[in-house]
């Protein structure tokens, strides 16, 4: 699916969202902290908004994506921003990842942990590839709330978006299950009424 609508993936995104997408992803940024010299790497990084975001706060970025129709949009944005922005953008599985064990200071997911076939094995490779102390920071689309703002975006969810946002779980058992992983310090915010949450936990440090 991703694969077909690669190329007009960012501006359903922007236009579905209301713009609202941009706001999310700073708040993942501004939940990072010093960033300067970090090495991230961000996870179904799609056409690479967030991965693009820290490269610009001067982390040194990874982002991998499993569709390679979509992660091939990414360095045109890159370059775009500038040559020497420090990104680097390859395909790759988010449940088997390349990458050292305790090699990453920060792991990112945003809206697409819920595609990956095991979310369960994609906290476990970001647990992994963290260095001691470091944080996962996760973006997903929790089951719409009974408001109206959840109301307003039911039918978004039940047309547009796969089934998958409908199955899954809510904050607080999400956040169960990056305990579960091993991740410490775990927490969430939802933001715009509760149309998206912004999950984080951090490797244990070595005793």
């Amino acid at each position: 699916m991703f694969a077909r609508i690669a190329g007009t993936y960012d501006g359903l995104n922007k236009t579905l969202s209301m713009g609202i997408d941009r706001r999310w992803r700073k708040a993942v940024i501004a939940r990072a902290g010093q960033l300067k010299g970090a090495r991230v790497v961000d996870l179904c990084c799609g056409t690479g908004d967030l991965s693009l975001l820290f490269a610009k706060q001067g982390a040194q970025v990874i982002g991998a994506d499993f569709t390679h129709e979509m992660v091939k949009l990414a360095p045109a944005k890159r370059s775009a921003m500038g040559p020497d922005m420090p990104a680097l953008f390859v395909q790759g599985d988010a449940q088997y990842l390349p990458l050292p064990d305790d090699s990453m200071d920060v792991a990112t997911v945003a809206f697409g942990i819920r595609n990956v076939e095991s979310a369960e094995r994609c906290l476990s490779e970001m647990l992994r590839v963290l260095r001691p102390g470091g944080k996962a920071l996760i973006l997903e689309f929790p089951p719409p709330s009974r408001g109206p703002a959840g109301q307003a975006f039911r039918l978004y969810f039940n047309q547009i978006l796969p089934r998958s946002v409908m199955a899954w779980p809510k904050p607080d058992v999400f956040a169960d299950k990056m305990r579960a992983a091993g991740f410490e310090d775990v927490g969430y915010k939802s933001m715009s009424a509760g149309i998206a949450c912004l999950h984080w936990g951090s490797k244990p440090k070595a005793s």
